[in-house]
């Protein structure tokens, strides 16, 4: 069985709309809370998150990430995500899921397995590719469906998901969705960098404000942050 891993493909997202930027202003500064890093890949994530103030313990697939990312994590554990989720030492104040759970066979059952590890009072943060994003509609209309090596069609993605189906895979793991925004499409990862600047910035934020408007229409991913369900 090959691990799941999202590795180091992807990088810091730092523009004020990113998934990257969201899950960081969610969570805030940690105070020595603990915080579980799933698919924590070379510690893109768990670097910031450890300069934050957060205790942060990574899991992660991939033996040659993990060993680049435990320099970032107060402890890391090497474990393949599609065999079960592995023993976790105590409880958690936050766990993360970013751009994780669609790499999974069974995300539903890895997010319900997590939930326990989740102390009361706190929160697991998700971001998730939105497979009705208009430009994939206009895409399966013209016929097409084609992997990449990157984005919503990563060719690593198990399991594809819209706003509705999300909540569902969220609600039925026993969580509470608290909060849930849309991102735009990363326009500054996808646009050479010599074009980067105000025009970039504006067209941005407009992106942004859409995607959040409209958001099962426009929303490149959502970001869920979601509670224990008290009636379970």
């Amino acid at each position: 069985m090959a691990p799941v891993s999202i590795g180091s493909r992807y990088t810091l997202k730092d523009d004020p709309y990113s998934s990257h930027s969201v899950i960081l202003d969610w969570l805030g500064d940690g105070r020595g809370r603990r915080l579980l890093d799933v698919g924590a890949a070379d510690g893109l994530l768990s670097r910031l998150l450890t300069e934050r103030g957060w205790k942060v313990t990574g899991l992660e697939a991939d033996p040659a990430a993990a060993a680049a990312g435990a320099a970032h994590c107060e402890r890391m554990i090497v474990a393949d995500l599609d065999a079960g989720i592995p023993p976790l030492e105590g409880q958690f104040d936050a766990i993360v899921c970013a751009d994780v759970l669609e790499h999974l066979r069974d995300p539903a059952g890895a997010l319900a397995t997590l939930r326990r590890a989740l102390a009361r009072g706190g929160q697991v943060v998700i971001s998730m590719p939105n497979v009705a994003h208009l430009w994939m509609r206009l895409s399966l209309l013209a016929g097409r469906f084609e992997y990449a090596e990157r984005g919503i069609l990563d060719r690593t993605h198990l399991r594809f998901y819209t706003r509705r189906t999300l909540t569902a895979l969220v609600t039925g793991a026993g969580l509470r969705i608290a909060r849930l925004t849309a991102t735009p499409v990363p326009l500054y990862q996808m646009v050479p960098t010599r074009w980067h600047g105000r025009a970039l910035a504006a067209v941005h934020a407009l992106s942004a404000h859409t995607a959040r408007a409209l958001p099962r229409l426009l929303a490149y991913q959502f970001l869920v942050g979601a509670t224990h369900d008290r009636e379970r």
